[in-house]
């Protein structure tokens, strides 16, 4: 083999265990959701009490992620990656142990922590080894893995419930995270230690704060990430209490939902690298997907307030999967194109900080307003929310291109 070819296997392999991190990371936080309609009985939460132990995730997960972008600029984003999965396996697997309220809170707040490394690392890695024209693929194996993990977790935790009780998914789910760590070490040992993509001066924080570039995408990702959360925290006790469904139905129905995501996911990189190979422009092409993709996200969870029946239930829940496959592949690419190689470890970081600010109040927001006034009316808000965000992407982002971060002007990604 040459060392081209080598190198491309070796970021391949890279490419892959990124997503495989990203799937890890949305099998893990997503635990929670799945062992719900038992554990929340069994340790005695109410309503507003869960959306609360969900919604502490957010509180670290989103702050600290400016923290762990410009970590990704500064240090070994191969050796940050691998310690934040330690930490949040290790907090996943405690979780199985919690005895009320408080623990979970806690091992909640940990799981933010080791958790926040992802996207910021993901994304540096991927400015850094992979060009514009195959950006698309490569953030879809991001994207990919973001809707395989819920798709997984919830078949795989729904069983697991049935058959071991909610102790067992926490337990099950924090193992088989650790062992990502053996293959993620045999591939970074074999990737040159020179020549990448981002080498040079870094871009200090404050000189990315003052771009409205990323402000704005900031508030679109904030928009779209309340839509993602609110179906990944509530969908299971929305299937299971409000329509009556058993575990194993309300498993198959998420599942599938989640399965289209990740199909789409896939076509869609596909689909946007090829645009971009033929001389098209790679930001129109991402800009109109996410306008198209949050409309049709903002009807499907519409739709779901006033279905009833599996199969109107079913064919909406894939509508939402096909939506949000969108989101999760261009949110980050666009990201990229915006910052470039230098500056996408920080850029990203400050990006799902504000993104993720919807993860702290969303779930905290739907508690209250399921407990007062039912599901329905958290449905509607919530798809008011996405149709916002189509609206966003249409007239709020502005030209998407890199940035200028030199005093030169910005060159078209």
């Amino acid at each position: 083999m040459t060392a081209g070819g080598a190198r491309s296997g070796t970021t391949g392999a890279l490419i892959f265990l990124l997503g495989a991190a990203v799937f890890l990371n949305y099998v893990d936080r997503g635990a929670i959701g799945i062992a719900s309609p038992v554990m929340k009985t069994d340790l005695r939460l109410s309503e507003e009490a869960y959306g609360v132990v969900f919604s502490a995730f957010f509180w670290i997960y989103a702050p600290v992620q400016m923290f762990a972008g410009w970590l990704c600029d500064r240090f070994s984003v191969y050796k940050l990656m691998a310690a934040g999965i330690l930490l949040w396996a290790g907090s996943t697997f405690l979780m199985g142990f919690a005895g009320g309220f408080t623990s979970l809170l806690v091992l909640r707040i940990m799981l933010g922590v080791g958790e926040s490394i992802s996207f910021p690392g993901s994304s540096k890695i991927i400015a850094r080894h992979v060009e514009p024209e195959r950006r698309g693929v490569a953030n879809a194996a991001v994207a990919t893995g973001l809707a395989l993990g819920p798709a997984v977790g919830t078949l795989a935790g729904g069983l697991i419930l049935q058959s071991w009780g909610w102790q067992a998914i926490f337990f099950v789910f924090g193992i088989v995270t650790l062992a990502w760590l053996l293959p993620w070490w045999q591939t970074v040992k074999a990737l040159p230690t020179t020549g990448f993509r981002d080498e040079g001066q870094r871009v200090p924080l404050g000189q990315l704060l003052s771009n409205w570039p990323l402000w704005s995408i900031s508030i679109v990702h904030a928009l779209g990430n309340y839509c993602f959360y609110f179906l990944l925290a509530w969908l299971p006790l929305f299937l299971t209490k409000s329509r009556g469904f058993s575990i194993g139905e309300m498993t198959m129905l998420a599942t599938l939902g989640y399965a289209v995501q990740g199909a789409c996911a896939l076509g869609y990189g596909h689909f946007s690298d090829w645009w971009t190979r033929s001389g098209r422009s790679e930001a129109l092409c991402r800009r109109w997907m996410m306008v198209a993709s949050q409309t049709l996200a903002a009807l499907a969870i519409l739709g779901l307030a006033y279905a009833h029946d599996a199969v109107t239930i079913a064919i909406l829940l894939c509508l939402a999967g096909a939506a949000s496959a969108s989101l999760s592949l261009n949110l980050y690419a666009v990201a990229q194109m915006f910052a470039g190689p230098r500056a996408s470890g920080t850029w990203v970081g400050v990006q799902n900080a504000i993104g993720n600010l919807s993860g702290i109040v969303g779930p905290i927001v739907t508690g209250i307003v399921v407990q007062r006034s039912g599901y329905n009316a958290a449905f509607v808000l919530t798809a008011v929310i996405a149709a916002i965000g189509a609206i966003w992407w249409a007239v709020g982002v502005p030209k998407i291109e890199q940035v200028d971060l030199d005093g030169e002007q910005p060159s078209r990604v």
